[in-house]
């Protein structure tokens, strides 16, 4: 079967293991030293990936080669963990097993593709027809807001929170690597 021939689903899928596999080999190489970040520092890390696309975007040229799909890659691993360390907000351990972080990594992969699978249901399959740059800036507004709501203490009003707006940048970059991996 040629990629060309993979269900939406089927590409989903290959994004999110080529992610974990580099998630992966990143834990291999310096374990779970991302465990000593606090939420403001990933948003943070996160935010610098995005700009970084932004930039490279706008101006139509970059001088640093990296792959801006290298980008993209950070930006959803960066969340997962995001995701992981709220999760693991009351657990002073900085060094996990590769397997215990490799089980959380696979949870919050499901359950963002679950979200992805009621939402693209409700908007019918909008994403395609998005270019990247909007999918760039929404991930910057998502992150604007989840740096609003870390200013907040965590305390809304009517909104989502934080996690509710990394899983929504975790499908949006996702997306992202589809439309430029399989276009």
């Amino acid at each position: 079967m040629t990629t060309k021939n993979l269900s939406d689903i089927e590409k989903y899928d290959a994004v999110v293991k080529t992610c974990r596999d580099v998630f992966e080999k990143k834990m291999q190489d310096y374990g779970t030293s991302w465990r000593h970040l606090r939420p403001e520092s990933l948003t943070d890390q996160i935010y610098i990936k995005a700009k970084r696309l932004k930039t490279i975007d706008t101006l139509k040229q970059q001088k640093v080669k990296d792959k801006p799909e290298d980008e993209w890659i950070g930006i959803i691993n960066y969340c997962i963990i995001a995701l992981i360390q709220l999760d693991l907000k009351d657990d002073d351990r900085i060094d996990l097993s590769a397997e215990e972080v490799l089980n959380l990594y696979d949870q919050k992969t499901k359950i963002v593709k679950d979200l992805m699978l009621k939402k693209n249901h409700d908007y019918g399959d909008a994403w395609k027809d998005m270019r990247i740059s909007s999918l760039i800036d929404l991930v910057l507004v998502k992150l604007h807001r989840i740096k609003q709501i870390e200013d907040n203490q965590g305390k809304t009003l009517v909104s989502e929170g934080v996690e509710a707006n990394y899983m929504d940048i975790i499908n949006y970059s996702i997306f992202a690597l589809i439309k430029l991996k399989f276009s």
